[in-house]
């Protein structure tokens, strides 16, 4: 009876072992990634480029608005009351033009510059994506996390950072 019991006992200790497989976690840092990668810093510097040009835009025609008000402001009372519903509407339009632009270029999702920068960084994010993938099989790992992504991270061990390794491999395409 001992031996039967001893064996069913082995058995089962043998088998939560089997069982119970070691799973590894890693996480990279895909602010350190975007910051490091060249065709990350190209995309961003592009985009940097058309938002300046649209700022400078928008800058331009507020400026242009601020001298119209400015000169209606000095010329109202010398203006009739049918030039100053003329110019007035004049103003209203040049502000919703200025709206209009600023709606086209920067609101989100819709606006120009978040579509271009979907645009630019999708081939960018897939590539990312791809060295993760393949860092994390190479380093035998079931789960990758970002580090600065929604998903919080309260506590990491520096050995589980593939990071440099993710960068490493898209640096060097291996």
């Amino acid at each position: 009876m001992k031996k039967v019991l001893l064996f069913t006992f082995t058995v089962l200790v043998c088998s939560n072992i089997f069982a119970q497989t070691v799973q590894k976690t890693g996480y990279v840092d895909s602010q350190v990634i975007l910051a490091q990668y060249a065709p990350a810093i190209k995309a961003q510097s592009d985009l940097d480029a058309i938002a300046s040009k649209w700022t400078a835009q928008r800058d331009s025609m507020l400026a242009t608005l601020q001298t119209a008000y400015q000169a209606y402001g000095t010329q109202k009372a010398m203006m009739t009351p049918e030039k100053q519903r003329e110019t007035e509407q004049q103003l209203v339009t040049q502000q919703q033009n200025i709206q209009k632009f600023e709606s086209e270029k920067f609101a989100q999702p819709n606006g120009e510059l978040y579509r271009k920068n979907e645009q630019f960084l999708a081939p960018v994010k897939q590539k990312i994506m791809e060295a993760i993938a393949a860092v994390s099989k190479t380093e035998g790992m079931q789960f990758v996390f970002d580090k600065t992504g929604d998903v919080i991270l309260l506590y990491a061990d520096d050995q589980f950072d593939i990071t440099f390794k993710v960068l490493d491999k898209l640096k060097t395409g291996k």
